[in-house]
């Protein structure tokens, strides 16, 4: 069986990750939450969805991206030909921040080790990060804006940033774009670009 280390504890699976964030307490967030959202997806998946964390609707299920980000995201995978069940979704804080403001330093670096340990179970040729903050979480990059849309190799994996879909629907011309560069993955993934690729380049997470 794989072991992936993380800070505090070994994961022997991805399910034994997710049940492990069930009883998570190492953040402030674990106070108020309902439920913690630890990701959704198949074992071993081509792409992986990194987001920033759940909201009001995800915090009451207890899944990634199933309020009205996530029908848009789910639109945008329906637009590039991705299966939902394709792929794997998750968050870089696993459970909702109050008033779905933005996580803290401090709580996404509490949750870091799921999501380092989440990406080596998974595997993915491909991941997208969604938004601004997880892009400079997963890249080290500034500027969403600038960014998304490029394509980038780190880890030997495709890394494509978009605007986090929340984005989006706050602002409707941001949308064409999000739509744009989530078909750009479905064709990097139907193309089959992103494989065979040296994995020997820079690392994730810097």
């Amino acid at each position: 069986m794989r072991t992936v280390v993380g800070n505090e504890v070994r994961f022997n699976s991805l399910r034994g990750l997710e049940i492990n964030t069930s009883t998570c307490t190492r953040c402030r967030l674990s106070a108020t939450r309902k439920n913690v959202v630890p990701g959704e997806g198949p074992e071993k998946a081509e792409l992986m969805f990194v987001g920033e964390g759940p909201g009001s609707e995800e915090d009451a299920t207890g899944r990634p991206f199933v309020g009205r980000a996530g029908r848009l995201l789910d639109q945008a995978m329906k637009e590039a030909d991705i299966r939902r069940e394709d792929v794997y979704i998750t968050n870089l804080v696993k459970c909702r921040p109050p008033d779905n403001r933005q996580p803290m330093e401090d709580e996404i670096d509490a949750c870091h080790d799921f999501l380092v340990a989440q990406i080596e179970f998974v595997d993915p040729v491909i991941v997208c990060t969604l938004g601004a903050t997880a892009l400079m979480r997963v890249l080290g990059k500034r500027g969403i804006s600038s960014h998304r849309g490029r394509i980038f190799r780190l880890s030997g994996r495709i890394i494509v940033p978009t605007f986090h879909p929340a984005g989006a629907l706050r602002n409707p011309l941001l949308k064409p774009f999000f739509l744009s560069d989530v078909k750009e993955v479905g064709r990097l993934i139907t193309s089959r670009e992103a494989y065979g690729k040296d994995r020997r380049d820079q690392t994730l997470f810097g």
